[in-house]
């Protein structure tokens, strides 16, 4: 995969998928356009209308929490992010931002901020914070999670390759 490159959008702990994705909004459900444009519109209102193509979702500890929607994670997707960093995730929004084809990636994040402009080498475990010139380190992706991601997804992934394939 090749390094994508954008700029931090930060969020504090426990952001739960009931902010990602507003419970009241459920008539968007069928609506991707919609759904995008009220991402994340709970936790920091200017998000959605501001948030471009290569950006990233940096956040503190258990990102995603709360209740299993699958959509939070689909809403990432519709931003079109290069990743989602966090000092931890939910353990399932973290396998449902793979499953859609959202990088997820566990890393210190105390030192990124706001406005940072980053880059993910993800099969080389790194993130480069331009703004501040650090690196970080963190572990690269079991391989079927990788091919997972190029793939588009896991219902692209199971598509292209069956069922067994991993």
């Amino acid at each position: 995969m090749a390094a994508k490159r954008g700029r931090a959008w930060t969020f504090p702990a426990n952001v739960s998928t009931d902010l990602i994705f507003p419970g009241r909004y459920v008539e968007f459900l069928s609506d991707n356009a919609k759904l995008r444009s009220i991402t994340l519109c709970d936790a920091r209102e200017e998000f959605a209308p501001n948030v471009k193509p290569g950006d990233f979702v940096v956040a503190d500890d258990n990102f995603g929490m709360g209740s299993s929607r699958e959509q939070a994670a689909l809403m990432m997707k519709l931003c079109g992010l290069s990743a989602v960093v966090a000092k931890s995730f939910a353990r399932i929004f973290f396998r449902n931002c793979i499953n859609v084809g959202v990088p997820a990636i566990e890393l210190d994040t105390s030192d990124i901020q706001d406005g940072d402009e980053l880059e993910v080498q993800l099969e080389a475990g790194r993130l480069i914070n331009h703004t501040r010139g650090r690196t970080y380190e963190f572990p690269p992706l079991p391989s079927v999670m990788t091919r997972i991601l190029e793939d588009g997804g896991l219902v692209a992934h199971i598509k292209k390759h069956g069922d067994f394939v991993v």
